[in-house]
């Protein structure tokens, strides 16, 4: 039997990452969930346990040079040193260019951005160790622009630009390096927007669905598949790309 490989999800307790790491629990997988606090992740955690999976919940700000390096330590430690890592980490800072703040530029980009450069630089030592490895970043439609989102529209780009550098760097050891680039998927991220917006979610959901050519809004498990793929042996020869699932053509 093979040895059981070992996958980061960071951003893993709710929504798109904790979909993402229960897809890859599935697949057969041990999954770290990483998330900011720790107690956040036992949800995620509990249900990959119960379907017969293995993971643990690390708590770690992947922002954090010190943290990262220890939340893989700890990854290593307890499921194996991990060849596969999702970043999928987020955070929302919205606000138009002439009233957002330093923090909010600041914020975004260390979570977003930051933290996949860390988490990225910490798990190739495994990777190259292992002559094999996975790199799946989540990027966004919104790195093509977005009212509101200079911040995230900029982190979100930048992580396309990460990932083609990965892919080059890191092939010849056998790692790939890939992007998600998701569009409207329904999560918590878009509830707080709906409730900024002052318009029911449910509203904010059949509205987003009238302009996305198949007629619906995303769900986390679309993102979940793909990422599925990206991790796979059969993705081999998949690398630095950079895939919009956005449910049409257009972002």
């Amino acid at each position: 039997m093979t040895e059981q490989r070992t996958a980061i999800v960071t951003g893993g307790a709710r929504g798109i990452g904790a979909a993402i790491s229960k897809r890859l629990a599935s697949d057969g997988y041990a999954v770290a969930v990483v998330d900011l606090r720790e107690e956040d992740t036992t949800s995620t955690v509990d249900e990959i346990v119960a379907s017969g999976g293995r993971a643990i919940g690390i708590g770690a700000d992947d922002a954090d040079a010190i943290a990262v390096a220890s939340a893989v330590a700890r990854t290593a430690a307890e499921l194996g040193a991990p060849t596969i890592l999702v970043n999928n980490a987020g955070i929302l800072r919205d606000n138009l260019l002439f009233k957002m703040t330093d923090d909010d530029w600041d914020a975004v980009m260390g979570v977003h951005l930051r933290g996949a450069f860390l988490m990225s630089r910490e798990v190739q030592k495994h990777q190259v160790e292992a002559k094999w490895g996975r790199v799946v970043n989540l990027s966004s439609t919104s790195a093509l622009g977005n009212r509101g989102q200079a911040n995230y529209s900029a982190a979100k780009a930048g992580l396309q630009g990460l990932t083609k550098t990965l892919a080059i760097e890191l092939g010849p050891f056998g790692v790939t390096a890939n992007a998600i680039a998701p569009g409207f998927i329904d999560s918590d991220m878009l509830r707080a927007t709906a409730t900024r917006m002052g318009i029911t979610f449910e509203t904010f959901l059949e509205g987003a669905a009238k302009e996305i050519p198949v007629r619906r809004v995303g769900q986390p498990e679309d993102v979940a598949a793909m990422a599925s793929f990206f991790c796979s042996s059969e993705a081999g020869f998949v690398s630095g790309q950079v895939v919009y699932v956005s449910g049409g053509p257009k972002a």
